[in-house]
């Protein structure tokens, strides 16, 4: 069985939204050109205002968070000063289609690159039950009603007490007789979770109480709509995801090294994270400090010692400034994205590139000592070598049908021409959101003479 678009009103209001979208950016850009010699020189003004707008509009629907206010803002800045510039000499109603065109754009190619997916129905679970970490997200289970949701529900409820350990009781449940685990809580406890339910093949839903739930982010539950994640357990879809191993232990998101997991070390960081990080990156970056330490092997091969982050993801994050940066586009390709980032240093020759970026089933780091790590956001000390490695497709995820079940950066490209390209094929019919695979899959092993392979031994020290 394969996942397959969902059908209907929503597909159809994509195409609307990409068509829209397409003959928005066509008039908002003719209308400059129109204007700039119609009237020239002083139409030149309404023509430059134009592409300031198109632009800032096209970064802000390409781009996320502050960036994507910037764009906007600067789009809104540009409309703002042609009105006042252009006002007098006749041309108010031609910058107001201009900034209709502009709202027009932008709002049907956000709708454009939302993403759908419909994944198979499956069968609800008997005996599903909900594990609820109280304190997580300053109490937001709490404020949403989450424990009385999920028993009208019928969803059995447990509260993780103070002190209690999370492990012990998510397996004391599965003997008990559940045949469903959902986690209502941060990422860390989600891993925890996540990974007993993979071991006894149980379907898991995430329910998104924490504090910033990128794991449900990328799996595309909504992390607006708290309760209605618990529908995944009553009429939810089914997909199969990837998790993260790093020395025996599971992870969902990433693991950290480097100044970062120095960092969140320090009973100091969770008061004063940025004061605390600044003050750890001299530490950690200089010669005896535990970044220098660290030791890893390129995709080509090459053993290299120290970096200020290794950041090791349960499948490849996107970096900084393309479209949906910060998550990852899927999290069911069986790999696990690895980036290093290395500043430039005078004194090493030949010069690092300063970030790597590329994926692997395994990667390993090598140390001389006990090695900090951030996982999930959680700190940890590992015993080197560090082994990560992807366990493809080994956890059975039921997210809500209303919910996308998809992550956000799924369908949207990173460049604004294969946007447009996008946007012309969605106005066609054709669906950009791939279809996430719903049936087990093993990732070939790395051979021994590749470069995984190699890392897979350790680099000395």
């Amino acid at each position: 069985m394969t996942a397959v678009s969902r059908p209907g009103s929503r597909t159809g209001r994509r195409r609307v939204a990409a068509a829209a979208g397409l003959l928005c950016a066509g008039w908002t850009l003719l209308l400059g050109v129109v204007a700039g010699f119609h009237d020239f020189p002083r139409g030149l003004l309404v023509l430059v205002c134009a592409v300031l707008v198109a632009a800032g509009v096209w970064q802000g629907v390409l781009r996320r968070g502050s960036a994507r206010v910037a764009a906007l803002a600067g789009a809104a800045v540009a409309l703002a000063g042609t009105v006042w510039l252009l006002v007098d000499e006749g041309f108010l109603r031609v910058l107001l289609l201009l900034g209709l065109g502009a709202l027009g754009w932008y709002v049907a190619a956000r709708i454009a690159f939302r993403p759908v997916v419909e994944l198979p129905a499956a069968e609800p679970p008997r005996h599903p039950v909900l594990v609820v970490n109280p304190r997580s997200g300053d109490g937001r289970a709490a404020r949403v009603g989450l424990v009385a949701a999920a028993r009208e529900r019928g969803i059995e409820t447990v509260e993780l007490g103070p002190g209690q350990d999370l492990a012990a009781l998510v397996r004391e449940r599965i003997a008990a007789g559940a045949d469903a685990v959902a986690m209502a809580g941060g990422d860390g406890s989600q891993a925890v979770a996540a990974g007993l339910a993979a071991e006894a093949g149980l379907p898991f839903a995430c329910i998104p109480s924490g504090t910033r739930n990128h794991f449900a982010l990328d799996l595309g539950v909504d992390r607006d709509d708290v309760v209605g994640a618990l529908d995944a357990l009553v009429e939810g879809g089914e997909r199969r995801v990837d998790l993260g191993e790093v020395n025996g232990r599971v992870f969902v998101n990433n693991v950290s090294l480097g100044v970062y997991a120095e960092a969140v070390q320090q009973a100091a960081y969770r008061a004063s994270k940025v004061r605390t990080l600044l003050g750890t990156v001299p530490l950690s970056l200089g010669a005896d400090g535990a970044s220098r330490d660290l030791r890893w092997v390129t995709p080509g091969g090459r053993q290299l010692h120290g970096a200020a982050v290794i950041l090791v993801g349960n499948n490849q994050y996107r970096l900084s400034g393309a479209a949906g940066a910060g998550t990852r586009p899927a999290i069911d390709q069986g790999l696990l994205g690895i980036t290093v980032v290395d500043p430039p240093d005078g004194r090493t020759r030949p010069r690092r590139r300063p970030v790597r970026q590329w994926s692997a089933p395994e990667f390993t780091v090598g140390g001389c000592g006990p090695v900090a790590a951030g996982i999930d956001g959680e700190a940890a000390v590992l015993d080197p070598p560090v082994l990560f490695r992807s366990r493809p497709a080994v956890l059975r995820v039921r997210i809500a049908a209303r919910h996308p079940g998809a992550s956000p950066s799924a369908v949207e490209p990173v460049g604004a021409v294969r946007a447009l390209r996008a946007l012309a094929r969605i106005a066609a019919g054709h669906d950009p959101t791939p279809a996430p695979p719903v049936s087990p899959r093993r990732a070939a092993p790395a051979p021994a003479s590749s470069p995984a392979g190699r890392a897979g031994r350790g680099p000395r020290c």
